[in-house]
């Protein structure tokens, strides 16, 4: 399915896509080539390597390691740092609001805020997807509110043992069992058809 990319979209998502790709397998030759799995898969590669690296070199060493700072969903009024599941929130609203013509969020069947459950049902069967193979991508199309979408589900890991303390040891934590390595959730990112 190869379809020319919306204008709005080139821009943002050829930056990040084009980065990633470069790390990657050989890229098509050209932008307007791509499909909707590949600006899909560059722009998460390019989320989750920030999130990782927020993640471990940040909260993990500054929390667990050094322990100079704690991360907290209260961050403001503790004075700690934001905890990386916000920061992705964050960075995703900012996205919305340079207008982009994509979306992504961290989703869970065991969401710590509710607000991040899946809510169509392509992304609970992709959570699923993703839990029992996590390293396959799901990748379904959509439509929501009369326009169609492709939407990806990839599965987002415990990486660090901040992710493991925070998720296990929160009050509203639906799940108190995480390991390194699982699959806490997943990242659902749509880009218009």
């Amino acid at each position: 399915m190869k379809a020319a990319l919306p204008r709005p979209l080139h821009a943002a998502a050829l930056t990040a896509a084009v980065a990633a790709a470069l790390a990657t397998a050989t890229p098509p030759a050209r932008a307007d080539a791509w499909s909707h799995k590949d600006i899909a898969d560059a722009l998460h590669a390019v989320m989750e390597s920030d999130r990782t690296v927020y993640t471990r070199l940040i909260v993990n060493r500054l929390q667990n390691e050094e322990k100079v700072i704690k991360a907290s969903e209260h961050w403001k009024d503790d004075k700690a740092l934001v905890l990386p599941a916000q920061m992705f929130r964050y960075g995703s609203e900012m996205v919305a609001e340079k207008g982009a013509r994509f979306t992504y969020a961290l989703i869970s069947e065991w969401p710590v805020n509710k607000q991040n459950a899946a809510k169509t049902e392509v992304e609970k069967d992709g959570l699923k997807a993703v839990a029992a193979n996590p390293a396959q991508p799901y990748y379904k199309e959509e439509t929501l509110g009369g326009k169609k979408y492709f939407t990806a589900v990839y599965p987002d890991r415990a990486i660090a043992k901040a992710c493991i303390s925070c998720h296990n040891d929160h009050k509203d934590s639906p799940r108190k069992d995480f390991k390194m390595g699982d699959v806490m959730g997943g990242v659902v990112l749509r880009l218009p058809m």
